[in-house]
């Protein structure tokens, strides 16, 4: 792989990023790159670090943990992917955010152990906005009864809501679901319920992350646009 392979894919991402602010109608916001760096080896992410890249995102909590170990303690380490009940303990305290609180029986897990660490976990909701089989999250109408539970909960803080759009070759047709993510947030936060911000939408990916900046998104996860395509079988 040529060396600045991962620096040319960095700088244009964020060329891109801030062009797709200047579209949004909010263009004096921030919008967090989360590179995502699963599958990939230490010494890349390091390579994406030293050309200053501080947020990084996993989907199994055992690479995350290996990682963290071999990498400078400053990154920010954000677990994207779906989180089991019984990797709970492992990965508390460990990252940023939790981007895919996706259950009742999950928050139940990590307020439960939150609490016994004596720390608050910020985590978003994972919204199943188009509705697949194959995702994971909660559907728009199971928010509202969700956030008011979350709003007694003293060891977990909602930030916002993360969605995982279709994989599609056009990426406007993604456009509506990000409109809708945005929309409910902004009903949410209207409501001005305890313990619960809407000042984080996670959401858009390598092939549709510019549509998503223009309807909302605050923090886009993008990794084949950096590090190039996965090696799948390392996900078996």
């Amino acid at each position: 792989m040529d060396d600045q392979f991962v620096k040319e894919n960095l700088e244009q991402t964020k060329q891109l990023v801030a062009r797709a602010v200047m579209r949004a109608e909010e263009h004096n916001k921030e919008v967090t790159l989360i590179a995502v760096s699963k599958t990939k080896p230490s010494d890349l992410i390091l390579e994406a670090y030293q050309y200053g890249q501080r947020d990084f995102g996993e989907n199994r909590v055992q690479e995350l943990l290996k990682k963290q170990q071999e990498l400078p303690k400053d990154i920010r380490w954000h677990l994207i992917g779906h989180l089991q009940t019984n990797k709970v303990r492992q990965v508390i305290g460990k990252t940023t955010l939790i981007h895919s609180v996706d259950s009742l029986r999950l928050i139940e897990a990590l307020q439960a152990e939150s609490e016994r660490c004596g720390i608050v976990t910020d985590i978003l909701l994972e919204v199943n906005a188009a509705r697949e089989a194959s995702k994971f999250g909660f559907f728009p109408e199971e928010l509202s009864d969700i956030v008011q539970l979350l709003s007694k909960t003293r060891n977990l803080r909602v930030c916002g809501l993360m969605t995982v759009a279709p994989f599609t070759e056009n990426s406007e047709d993604n456009r509506k679901y990000f409109r809708q993510i945005r929309q409910i947030a902004v009903d949410i936060s209207a409501k001005n319920i305890d313990n619960i911000s809407m000042d984080t939408l996670s959401m858009g990916m390598t092939g549709d992350f510019e549509v998503a900046i223009e309807e909302g998104a605050t923090m886009v996860r993008v990794g084949t646009g950096i590090f190039g395509e996965r090696d799948y079988r390392l996900e078996q």
